[in-house]
């Protein structure tokens, strides 16, 4: 039988580098709020961008400038699954829709993950993806 992890909780420092007032160190996000920031930035990411690890990220900037069809889609959802399944082990993935967004020329993101060690309900993550040239 597998070892379930339990875990304490999930803490990560917030990305504007904002100070707390009172103790004067970095603000601190947690639990849900960690891991869908740490999602969105996997995904985020281009394979290579990392020096020491460039093997972190995903290959979806690359497909944001094909053609936006249900073969796209799938691709995307594909490079989101492999990418969250291989770099985030915090997490048990339960779907990732992506669906052609026509009017801007991207791609709706839906994820739908379970959080493992912490006894939460199942979490949502949003995002649209929209090339930059």
């Amino acid at each position: 039988m597998p070892v379930e992890r339990v875990s304490q909780g999930f803490k990560d420092i917030s990305s504007s580098f904002k100070v707390n007032p009172l103790s004067e160190d970095l603000i601190a996000i947690k639990n849900e709020t960690a891991i869908a920031r740490s999602i969105r930035n996997l995904v985020l990411t281009h394979q290579g961008a990392r020096f020491f690890n460039p093997l972190l990220g995903s290959q979806v900037s690359g497909l944001l400038f094909e053609n936006i069809d249900g073969l796209t889609s799938t691709d995307i959802e594909d490079q989101v699954r492999v990418t969250i399944e291989n770099f985030e082990p915090r997490v048990n993935l339960t779907e990732v829709t992506a669906l052609p967004d026509y009017d801007l020329g991207g791609f709706d993101i839906t994820v739908d993950y379970e959080i493992v060690g912490i006894d939460i309900l199942p979490q949502t993550l949003s995002f649209a993806l929209q090339p930059t040239r």
